[in-house]
C-alpha cells in the first residue's frame, strides 16, 4: 500500500485544511469545495485527510458499513442483531468523472428482481462512502444528474434506488469533497450552494514558501515513508484534535447574540434561502469546537462567513466569487455586539442588508462605460487602426437555438439526443449491461416462449433475450462556436457594446445549457482562435471583454479558421455536435474577391452539415443584407440583434434548419 502524503506536510493551504477539518468535526457542515488552479496541492490534501479520521466500528461482513451500535433498520444487507463489531479506518472513496449512475448509487439485478422476485442489489460507490469521505476531483466536469444525485444522497443521508417497481435504501452519510478549476467550467449556482464550504487555493507568490513546497515534495518522493515518519507526531496530534473536538462538538454554546450576527451577515450579502444561515452555524459551532471552546465567538461567525458565503453570492457565471471583508467587518459590528453570551442585541439587527453591493458596477478605466451614451463613430471604416476594448452592453435572456436532428452527445440542455435521461421513446437489445428496463417490451418478449419454457406458476419465465433496454430521448449539450466580427465596420463603441452584450447573452444561455464554447474573432488580416473549445464560459467572457477592434474584414479567413477548430474538436469528441455562431454586418474586405472567397468557405461549412446561425449586426437606415446571404451559403438562418432576445416577436429562432434549408 503506498504512504499518502502526511496532511500536516502541505504547505501554505491554511484555509484549505481548515475547512477539511471542520467537517471532520461536523460532516453536517455539508462538505467543502476546492476552487484553484492546477498543481496546488488540492487533491493531496484531501487524500491526506483520510488518515486522520478516527476508525469506524462496523458490523462484521455489511457491505454497507453499519453502526453496531444503531444498525440501519433498512440496510440491504440486514435486519442486523446487535452483536460483534469491526474495527477499521476510515475511508476515502474517489468518483470517476466519467463514472455511470449505477456506478454512483449501485444497481439491481433486474432480471432476478423479475423472474424471482428477490433485490439483488450490488452496492455502488455511496455505499463504499459511508461513514468516510467521498471525493470527487474535477467535480465541475461531472454530468448534472450524476451531481444531483450525489448532493440528495449527502443532504438526506441516504440513497434511493427506484426501478421498475423494485426499491433499495441504504444510509449514505458521508464528508464530501469535490475539487475543481474554474478554467474548466463552473458548477450551476444551485448546485454551488449545496456546497457548505468553499475555498480558493492558489500557488503561492512568495520565494521562501515555495522552496519549502519543492524541497518537502522532493524528500517524500526520494522516500514516502521515511518522510511519513517524520510527520507522524504532528499527525498523531491532529488526530487526537478531531476526536477531542467530536466530543465537545455537542457541549458547544450557539447564543443569541452569534445568531444575530450570522442572519445579519447572509441579509447583508443578499444569499438565496436559509442554508447559508444554517451552514454558518454549524461552521462558527465546529470552529469553537475546534479551538476547544464551549462559546462561539464573533470570530468564529467571521471566519464562517469567509468560508460559507463567498460562493453562495455568485449569481451567474460571469460574477467571481468573494467576499468584501471590510463589508463583513462593517455588518458583524453594527449588528449583535457579542456572540458569547444568550443576552439580546438591543440594537436590533442592524441595517447591513439593505446595503447596495460595492461591486455590482464596476468602473471602466479606459472610458468603456461611454459606449452606453452611442455618438462615437471612430474606427468605423474598413481601414481604420485598432480601436481600444469596449464594453459589453447588458446581456439579456436569448431564444433557443438548437441544433435540428437527435444527436448521441454528453447530457445537457441544448439540443435533442438519446440519452440516459428523459422520456422513453422505445426499446431495444441491450448492449452490456442492462441500465434502464423497459417492463412492457420485456414481458412482451417474453409471452409467447412460456409454453415452451414449461412456465407452471405465476412467475414468468425470463431468458436473457428477453430484456430490453428502454430507448430515452433528453437533451445534449453542444460545442457553441463564436465567430466574431472584430473589424473597422463593427468598432463604432455604441454598435460593438451591443454586440458584446449579445455574445455575453449567448454565452450565458451556453453556460445555463451546460455547452462547451470557443471563440474565433477576424480583424485586420488574420482570423484568431481567441479561445479553444472550453467548458469555462468565465474563459470566454473575459476574452470577449478584452476583444480590441478595427482594421479590415477578412470573413473568409474566420470562416476557415473555425471550419479548422471543429474538425480539431471532431477527433477528440466526435459525439458532441456543433452550432456555429457567426455574429458580423457580413461585409468582407481585404484581398482579392473577398466575397467570393467567403462564399467558398461558408460552402464548407453547408457541405458538411453543420448548423449555423448568424447575427446580423447591420444597422441603419440602409441595408444591405449581407448577413443574410451570409446565412444561405452557411445552409444556415439569420437573425438580428433585436429578433435574438427571447422577449422579440414569438418563435421567430426555434431550431436552426441547416440541411433543410440548403435542400430548400
Amino acid at each position: 500500500m503506498s504512504t499518502q502524503f502526511p496532511f500536516t506536510a502541505v504547505v501554505g493551504q491554511e484555509d484549505l485544511q481548515l475547512a477539511l477539518l471542520l467537517n471532520a468535526v461536523a460532516p453536517n457542515i455539508g462538505g467543502v469545495l476546492v476552487r484553484g488552479e492546477k498543481g496546488t496541492a488540492k487533491s493531496t490534501a484531501v487524500r491526506a485527510l483520510s488518515a486522520l479520521l478516527p476508525e469506524v466500528d462496523v458490523v462484521p461482513g455489511c457491505r454497507f458499513s453499519c453502526d453496531p451500535t444503531s444498525p440501519d433498520p433498512s440496510c440491504p444487507d440486514g435486519p442486523h442483531t446487535p452483536g460483534s463489531a469491526a474495527a477499521r479506518p476510515a475511508r476515502m472513496v474517489e468518483l470517476p468523472v466519467g463514472a455511470s449512475e449505477d456506478r454512483l448509487v449501485g444497481a439491481l439485478d433486474i432480471e432476478r428482481a423479475l423472474a424471482e422476485g428477490v433485490k439483488a442489489f450490488e452496492p455502488g460507490l455511496l455505499a463504499s462512502a459511508h461513514r468516510g469521505i467521498l471525493y470527487v476531483d474535477e467535480v465541475n466536469l461531472l454530468h448534472d444528474h450524476l451531481v444531483d444525485l450525489l448532493l440528495d444522497a449527502a443532504a438526506m443521508g441516504a440513497s434511493y434506488v427506484e426501478r421498475e417497481g423494485v426499491s433499495v435504501r441504504h444510509a449514505a452519510r458521508f464528508l464530501l469533497v469535490g475539487t475543481m478549476n474554474p478554467e474548466e467550467g463552473e458548477l450551476r449556482p444551485q448546485l454551488l450552494d449545496r456546497f457548505g464550504l468553499t475555498v480558493e487555493v492558489a500557488a503561492s507568490r512568495e520565494t521562501d514558501q515555495r522552496v519549502e513546497v519543492v524541497r518537502r515534495r522532493l524528500a517524500y518522493d526520494d522516500d514516502p515513508a521515511g518522510f511519513a515518519a517524520q510527520w507522524a507526531g504532528e499527525e498523531a496530534a491532529v488526530r487526537q484534535r478531531i476526536a477531542a473536538a467530536r466530543e465537545l462538538l455537542p457541549k458547544v454554546r450557539l447564543g443569541d447574540g452569534a445568531l444575530r450576527q450570522i442572519a445579519a451577515t447572509c441579509a447583508a450579502f443578499e444569499v438565496d434561502g436559509m442554508r447559508a444561515d444554517i451552514v454558518m452555524a454549524r461552521t462558527a459551532t465546529a470552529l469553537a469546537a475546534w479551538a476547544g471552546r464551549t462559546d462561539v465567538l464573533a470570530e468564529d461567525v467571521r471566519q464562517a462567513a469567509l468560508l460559507a458565503l463567498p460562493h453562495r453570492r455568485r449569481r451567474n457565471p460571469f460574477d467571481a466569487p468573494g467576499l468584501d471583508e471590510d463589508r463583513l467587518d462593517q455588518t458583524l459590528e453594527e449588528s449583535s455586539g457579542s456572540s458569547g453570551d444568550d443576552d439580546p442585541d438591543p440594537d436590533g439587527p442592524g441595517g447591513g442588508g439593505g446595503q447596495p453591493s460595492p461591486d455590482a458596477e464596476p468602473q471602466d478605466g479606459d472610458g468603456g462605460a461611454a459606449a452606453s451614451e452611442g455618438g462615437e463613430s471612430e474606427g468605423a471604416g474598413a481601414g481604420a487602426g485598432e480601436q481600444a476594448p469596449v464594453r459589453a452592453a447588458e446581456p439579456f435572456r436569448t431564444k433557443a437555438l438548437n441544433v435540428p436532428g437527435i444527436g448521441e452527445g454528453a447530457a445537457g440542455r441544448r439540443s435533442r439526443a438519446r440519452t440516459a435521461q428523459g422520456r422513453t421513446t422505445g426499446a431495444r437489445r441491450p448492449q452490456g449491461a442492462l441500465t434502464k428496463l423497459h417492463l412492457a417490451a420485456t414481458v412482451q418478449a417474453a409471452a409467447p416462449h412460456q409454453r415452451v419454457r414449461g412456465r407452471s406458476g405465476a412467475g414468468l419465465v425470463l431468458r436473457r433475450d428477453d430484456l430490453r433496454q428502454a430507448v430515452r430521448e433528453g437533451r445534449e449539450s453542444n460545442l457553441v462556436l463564436f465567430v466574431v466580427d472584430a473589424s473597422g465596420s463593427m468598432a463604432a463603441r455604441q454598435r460593438m457594446g451591443a454586440v458584446k452584450g449579445a455574445v455575453l447573452s449567448l454565452l450565458l444561455d451556453a453556460y445555463q445549457r451546460r455547452d462547451k464554447v470557443g471563440l474565433v474573432t477576424f480583424r485586420g488580416s488574420t482570423a484568431d482562435v481567441a479561445l479553444p473549445p472550453t467548458s469555462s464560459v468565465d474563459a470566454a467572457a473575459a476574452r470577449l471583454e478584452s476583444l480590441p477592434t478595427g482594421g479590415r474584414t477578412p470573413l473568409a479567413a474566420g470562416l476557415l479558421k473555425a471550419h479548422e477548430v471543429l474538425r480539431v474538436e471532431r477527433l477528440r469528441d466526435p459525439a458532441r455536435r456543433a452550432l456555429v455562431v457567426v455574429v458580423t454586418d457580413g461585409r468582407a474586405t481585404g484581398g482579392p474577391e473577398p466575397v467570393a472567397l467567403a462564399g467558398r468557405a461558408a460552402w464548407l461549412f453547408a457541405a458538411e452539415g453543420v448548423a449555423s446561425v448568424v447575427v446580423d449586426c447591420e444597422s441603419g437606415p440602409v441595408r444591405l443584407g449581407l448577413a443574410g446571404r451570409l446565412a444561405g451559403e452557411l445552409g444556415g438562418t439569420a437573425v438580428t440583434l433585436d429578433e435574438l432576445r427571447a422577449d422579440s416577436i414569438a418563435g421567430l429562432v426555434r431550431d436552426v434548419r441547416g440541411m433543410s434549408r440548403r435542400a430548400a
